[in-house]
């Protein structure tokens, strides 16, 4: 436990008004958007520089006190509970866009910066950070999760945008990783390493990342299908006619039922994808659009709705990123368990197929990243009731491992956290104990974000 001597002598760091016991502070750093049982933090820190981070680290790690960073708490894997209490540090107040340079593609950030605020001033640049969770998460747990999102089909990962990193070791040693190089083959690449860690190896504070041009065009297609089959058939398909979709989802019947009930839509209440497709010709676009038509219609597509530009768009994607919420706000008095695998697109028919019927007698729906091979379940129950829980679990159990099954993993993008700790060393193989050895070589007392990724 944190003693009031202790919070004074954290205070000396950042500054009394930075420091917070309270209670009600330190409920809402105790958990995220899972289920899992939230921990409270002894104490909550927002620091504001990385000297600030590196002095609260060395103090924390030479009193043996656990350390768990904090973006905004969008995670669902309980990535950011402090599961072993100690210090939360909340990266609010390092929040700073520090350069934007225009000519070389590239931004560097404080690892506080909301993604989707950094996009809306790269926007006037013509620039764009490519990787969307939906979520509002900061920069750094993208980071520190490698997330990815609607648009990862086209334009990859958090991990493929991450060049050059700032980084609080165990201990409070600031090392800087990386460069702003376009290509390097020198040395071990640490970016990499950092990024996905969840914190366990040590906090960035500071990164620069690389953006691409913001495209001029846009196509956006809602297609409906008879069957899931139909649908994913269609992906595989689409990703193998030489078309380059910028973002495809599939929502199954279930889903598009939801958003009718919740948000109003008249939509088709069957499986449907959504399509994005961008470029600089409009006319091109429209070339696109007859194949991508084409191609539905041979999978027995029963409505399509094709539009061009922003609003188009905007319109596809304001209903995919509601989905989660309006499941929620479907079911208050339940909780969400949400599965997280990605295969082979070759095999994806076969676990979206797999995942319906293993969670057929559940209140469950399914939706993903159709063209990277990404499903996600999401089961509303009640984790109290310890009989309905352990068939939500054994749902999820049998759908990661038929995942593994088909050479994938258990995780797309969510993380390990606590939920997936226990696939790690199936995935893994003899690989998870270099993974242990590494993190404790870098963190021999366990005190960087513990009781994650190991069980």
């Amino acid at each position: 436990m944190i003693d009031i001597k202790n919070i004074q002598e954290i205070k000396i760091i950042v500054g009394d008004e930075w420091v917070s016991a309270g209670q009600s502070v330190r409920e809402l750093h105790s958990h995220d958007e899972s289920f899992h049982t939230p921990v409270l933090p002894d104490v909550v820190v927002w620091p504001h520089s990385t000297e600030e981070v590196s002095n609260i680290v060395k103090w924390a790690y030479e009193k043996d006190i656990p350390i768990t960073p904090w973006g905004v708490g969008t995670s669902l894997e309980g990535n950011p509970i402090p599961v072993r209490n100690g210090i939360s540090i909340d990266f609010q107040e390092m929040n700073k866009v520090l350069a934007i340079r225009q000519e070389d593609f590239q931004v560097d950030v404080q690892a506080g910066v909301v993604y989707k605020e950094l996009n809306k001033t790269l926007g006037h640049h013509g620039l764009l950070f490519p990787p969307d969770p939906g979520a509002a998460a900061t920069i750094g747990g993208m980071i520190g999760n490698n997330a990815s999102g609607i648009r990862t089909v086209k334009y990859g990962a958090t991990k493929d945008y991450v060049m050059r990193l700032t980084v609080v070791l165990p201990g409070g040693d600031v090392i800087h990783a990386g460069n702003r190089a376009r290509k390097s083959s020198s040395g071990y690449n640490l970016c990499a390493l950092f990024t996905g860690s969840e914190g366990t190896l040590g906090i960035v504070t500071e990164a620069t990342l690389r953006l691409v041009g913001l495209p001029v065009n846009f196509m956006a297609v809602r297609a409906v299908f008879p069957t899931v089959l139909n649908a994913t058939n269609t992906v595989f398909q689409v990703m193998s006619s030489g078309l380059s979709p910028s973002a495809m989802e599939l929502l199954d019947g279930k889903v598009m039922e939801v958003l009718n009930r919740d948000r109003g839509y008249s939509l088709h209440e069957q499986p449907t994808l959504l399509m994005e497709f961008n470029g600089y010709s409009e006319t091109g676009l429209r070339e696109e659009m007859a194949c991508v038509e084409e191609i539905c219609q041979e999978n027995a597509c029963s409505f399509l709705d094709k539009g061009i530009g922003a609003s188009e768009r905007s319109r596809l994607w304001d209903m995919r990123h509601l989905t989660f919420e309006s499941i929620k706000r479907s079911h208050t008095n339940l909780l969400p368990l949400i599965m997280d695998v990605a295969v082979p697109l070759s095999r994806y028919s076969e676990i979206v197929t797999f995942a319906r019927e293993e969670v057929k007698d559940l209140v469950a729906y399914v939706f993903g990243h159709a063209g990277d091979g990404n499903v996600h379940v999401v089961v509303m129950d009640n984790p109290e009731d310890k009989g309905r829980w352990a068939r939500v679990e054994e749902a999820n159990r049998k759908i990661v491992l038929k995942a593994l099954e088909l050479e994938g993993t258990c995780t797309g993008e969510h993380g390990v956290g606590i939920g997936k700790r226990q696939f790690l060393e199936i995935e893994h193989g003899e690989s998870l104990a270099l993974m242990q050895r590494i993190k404790a070589l870098l963190d021999p007392k366990d005190l960087m974000n513990p009781g994650k990724f190991f069980v």
